[in-house]
């Protein structure tokens, strides 16, 4: 098994507005001189983990949703407590009112702190689906105790002497946690490496943006009534265009390890991770701009030394008038043969591409790509 995959893609958007800033403007980034069109590597994985969809529901229903890859997964909450504990115990006989609050508020200070009696001054933490049955089967437990006190008594008893068994859990943090890490600021022993580093995507040329001018039209205001048309409202939305690069990383072995040492898993779980790197659009403002897009290519790379971008191809910027997937390709294959010359050619590569292409990489379809990257974690 090789120890790290690369992966590389272009994906062009036209008017769109696919990663927002504090003030609603496209997030951007200065990058060789120039202000860039950028995608933050946050918003790229929450689309990822959503396969495009609203909620993790919905998410399903892609087939290349991680959710359908038979390993528990992960929720990011500050309410985990209230929406996905406290609905199983209302089920159970001895459950009452009083029971329910006390063990509920015991869970909360046990999972989100002392102070944490307010969802808004908690920090939302991602706990895999084993954690919160393990938790949930505790407190179920409990619940046969005489009265609320000793209820408590026995939740609190309970998660003290088997704290260890948590997070000694199989694959206790879920998928998510396997795959872009976890971070607990109180209680570092459950913290999780990422096996999958992801680079903020960004515009191989300048930021092409615009100015979008919009009013909203009263249907039922009449022309005779006033001296404007119908407007109810104006407004405006900044768009941008762009050809954007993106750079991920994964750490087989960590992604191995992270998955309790199944490689079969591990391939599987590269082989949507593929696929929803080149079928899965960020996007705000989806009902005005419809910001659906493929990658148009895409390469990937085994090998076992340090992985580097390929963004410094990009450093002097393409000109807007040239910034086509050609082009893009043409500089790659430029910038990756001068990589080898200088390092020599390591890694073994792959590519998919509507259109152009590196002459010297071996083109296959998605599929055979997804496949091949599997592969290589899966030997």
């Amino acid at each position: 098994m090789s120890r790290f995959l690369q992966i590389h893609w272009l994906a062009s958007y036209p008017a769109a507005l696919l990663n927002r800033d504090d003030a609603g403007l496209a997030k951007r980034i200065p990058f060789g001189g120039v202000t860039r069109g950028r995608i933050s590597s946050q918003c790229l994985k929450r689309h990822w983990r959503l396969a495009g969809a609203d909620s993790l529901e919905a998410a399903q229903a892609n087939p290349w949703a991680l959710q359908n890859i038979g390993v528990k997964t992960s929720i990011r909450s500050k309410e985990v407590v209230e929406q996905r504990i406290r609905p199983r115990l209302e089920d159970l006989k001895t459950a009452t009112p009083e029971k329910l609050d006390a063990l509920c508020t015991t869970l909360i200070e046990t999972v989100y702190g002392t102070k944490a009696a307010d969802p808004k001054k908690r920090q939302a933490l991602l706990l895999g689906e084993a954690e919160i049955e393990y938790l949930a089967s505790k407190a179920a437990e409990a619940m046969q105790a005489a009265d609320d006190k000793a209820a408590v008594n026995a939740l609190k008893t309970s998660l003290k002497d088997e704290k260890k068994n948590i997070k000694a859990l199989v694959g206790g943090g879920g998928l998510q946690a396997a795959l872009f890490g976890r971070m607990v600021t109180s209680d570092p022993a459950a913290n999780t490496d990422a096996a999958v580093h992801v680079a903020h995507a960004l515009t191989v040329h300048a930021l092409e943006r615009e100015l979008d001018f919009m009013t909203v039209v009263d249907d039922l205001k009449r022309r005779e009534d006033g001296d404007d048309s119908g407007a109810a409202g104006i407004f405006d939305m900044e768009l941008a265009s762009g050809l954007y690069y993106g750079y991920v990383v994964v750490d087989l072995p960590l992604l191995v390890a992270n998955l309790s040492a199944d490689s079969n898993i591990a391939g599987k779980v590269l082989e949507h991770v593929v696929h929803l790197i080149a079928e899965v659009s960020p996007g705000a403002k989806k009902g005005s701009t419809a910001p659906y897009a493929y990658a148009q290519w895409m390469m990937v790379e085994l090998g076992d030394r340090q992985p580097r971008t390929l963004a410094n191809a990009f450093y002097e910027p393409l000109s807007a008038r040239d910034a086509s997937v050609s082009d893009a390709t043409e500089r790659l294959d430029f910038h990756l043969k001068a990589l080898d010359e200088a390092y020599g050619a390591h890694e073994d590569r792959r590519q998919m591409s509507v259109e152009a292409t590196l002459p010297n990489v071996s083109r296959i379809n998605l599929n055979e790509l997804a496949d091949w990257a599997a592969a290589g974690v899966a030997s």
